[in-house]
């Protein structure tokens, strides 16, 4: 039996109404994925990758930053992997245990693992209290990271909760754009 018009138009018809109701393919937590910082310039830096492994709602995650374009700067009796530009821009890992999860409403961890500090590269030491957290949101094409400010003193003693990570929002404060050489972070 040939269908009609009228019939292939409702077929047709109900065929879009069932892919229209369907979520889009949206940026999952799996799979390799380039770490990039970004410059108030708009140039790019390729920090590394992370590879996140799905587990139920969650995903494990591993972080791999390309030492090689990092510079080794010791500061306050500390060495510190560092890129120079503008400002000395500082990777400081987070010093304690966790779970290394996240999930699509819960960056946290994350975050934590991608702290920094920056300097002037006239000044001597490490200036603690410039630290830089980026606080991120998951979009369609990837992690977006934006600046606040944090002190990284905070992480000089173990949490009393070491499952909660400790820069709520609380902790930080808004950082307006363009304020620093390194503006934002992205993972694509």
């Amino acid at each position: 039996m040939i269908p009609t018009l009228r019939q292939s138009a409702r077929l047709f018809l109900g065929i879009l109404a069932i892919v229209l109701a369907l979520p889009a393919a949206a940026w999952e937590l799996a799979g390799s994925k380039t770490i990039k910082l970004h410059t108030r310039d708009g140039q790019s830096i390729v920090l590394g990758s992370v590879e996140f492994t799905p587990h139920g709602e969650q995903s494990s995650f591993v972080l791999h930053l390309d030492h090689a374009r990092m510079k080794d700067f010791f500061l306050s009796m500390k060495e510190f992997k560092c890129l120079e530009g503008e400002e000395i821009h500082c990777h400081v890992p987070y010093p304690y245990a966790n779970p290394a999860t996240v999930s699509r409403n819960d960056l946290r961890w994350l975050e934590h693992s991608l702290l920094f500090l920056y300097k002037r590269p006239k000044d001597f030491g490490a200036r603690l209290w410039n630290g830089l957290y980026y606080r991120m949101a998951l979009t369609d094409e990837g992690i977006v990271g934006t600046q606040q400010a944090i002190d990284l003193t905070l992480v000089g003693a173990p949490p009393a909760d070491p499952s909660v990570p400790p820069y709520g929002p609380g902790e930080r404060a808004e950082i307006p754009p363009g304020t620093h050489w390194i503006d934002r972070l992205t993972i694509e």
